[in-house]
C-alpha cells in the first residue's frame, strides 16, 4: 500500500482527506506544520509527501527548500505541492525549488486528488524503472525507440514545458518549444515535424486557430496534433477529441506526463498500423 504525508493544518480538512485516502487504499499520515514535515521524513518512509503552501512555523516552500538543499533529507523523496496558490509564479517557484508536480486544491475534489495522486506514483514508479534500465539492470524490457520523432510543442507556461517536455525527450523525441503562438504557428507552418502539441489558450495566436491554419496546408493535413487546455470543460475536450481534427485533447492539469508520453506514442501507433493498411 503505497504511503503518503498529508501535510494540512487544517484539522477538519485533514481528516475529511485522510479518510478518503485511506479508503481509497493508500496510508496516510497527517502533519500540521512546516517543522512537523522535516521530523516525518526523517522517521519514517514515504512515497509521496503532498504538501500545502501555507502552513505555520515554516512555509512550503521554506521546507521544500529545506528537504532538496540539506543533505540530511533523501533528495528522491517525491513531493507534490498541494495549494490554493497556484498561479503560474507559485507553480514555477515550486518546480524551481524541487517540487515534482503541483496540485490545486480549488481545481480538484477529494476523489479527483486521490486520482492525481495515483497519477504520480505510476509516474514516479515508471521514472524509477527507467533509471534502472539506463544504470545496465536489464531485467526490463528495452525502451520504445522512436527514431528521433520531432515534436513542435507550443506551450507558454514553464512548469509545464518543463514537466512535459522533459519526459517527451526521455521518451526519445526531439522536442521543438515555442511559448508564443505566432510564432508557434509560424514553426507549425513550416512543417518540420512530426507531431504538434499545443496548448488552446495562447499569447497572440491561440491554438484552435493554429491547427485550422495547419489543416488547411498540404504538409498539416495530415499530421498529428494532441490539444492542451486548462480551462475547458471535459464535455468540450471530448467533443473537440471525437473531432476529424485532432488525435487527442487533455486538461494539462489531469494528464501527468508519462501519461502524455503514453498517448503521443500510441496516436503514432495508430498513425502508423493506418498507413500499413492502406499500403495494402
Amino acid at each position: 500500500m503505497p504511503k503518503i504525508l498529508f501535510v494540512e493544518d487544517d484539522q477538519f480538512i485533514a481528516e475529511i482527506y485522510k479518510k478518503k485516502f485511506e479508503t481509497s487504499g493508500l496510508d496516510a499520515d497527517n502533519v500540521g506544520t512546516g517543522k512537523a514535515v522535516l521530523r516525518a521524513v526523517k522517521e519514517d518512509s514515504y512515497d509521496l509527501v503532498l504538501l500545502d503552501l501555507v502552513i505555520p512555523e515554516m512555509s512550503g516552500k521554506e521546507v521544500l527548500k529545506e528537504l532538496r538543499t540539506n543533505d540530511e533529507y533523501d533528495k528522491n523523496l517525491k513531493i507534490v505541492v498541494f495549494s490554493n496558490l497556484s498561479s503560474a509564479e507559485d507553480r514555477d517557484e515550486c518546480l524551481q525549488l524541487g517540487a515534482n508536480g503541483f496540485i490545486s486544491k480549488t481545481d480538484y475534489t477529494p476523489s479527483e486528488v486521490v486520482d492525481e495522486i495515483q497519477r504520480f506514483l505510476r509516474q514516479f514508479s515508471e521514472q524509477a524503472k527507467n533509471g534502472s534500465r539506463e544504470s545496465g539492470d536489464s531485467s526490463g524490457s528495452e525502451p520504445e525507440k522512436h527514431d528521433r520523432k520531432r515534436i513542435l510543442f507550443i506551450e507558454d507556461e514553464s512548469v509545464f514545458i518543463e514537466m512535459f517536455g522533459k519526459r517527451l525527450r526521455d521518451e526519445g523525441y526531439e522536442v521543438l518549444i515555442m511559448n508564443e503562438g505566432a510564432s508557434g504557428l509560424e514553426a507549425a507552418l513550416a512543417g518540420d515535424f512530426d507531431m504538434l502539441i499545443t496548448d488552446v489558450m495562447m499569447p497572440g495566436v491561440g491554438g484552435h486557430e493554429i491547427v485550422l491554419q495547419l489543416r488547411q496546408t498540404e504538409h498539416g493535413k495530415n499530421i498529428p496534433i494532441i490539444l492542451l487546455s486548462a480551462s475547458l470543460e471535459d464535455e468540450q475536450l471530448s467533443e473537440i477529441a471525437e473531432s476529424s481534427a485532432v488525435d487527442r485533447a487533455f486538461l494539462k492539469t489531469r494528464i501527468t506526463p508519462s501519461e502524455l508520453a503514453y498517448a503521443v506514442n500510441a496516436v503514432f501507433r495508430e498513425r502508423a498500423r493506418k498507413q500499413g493498411w492502406s499500403a495494402c
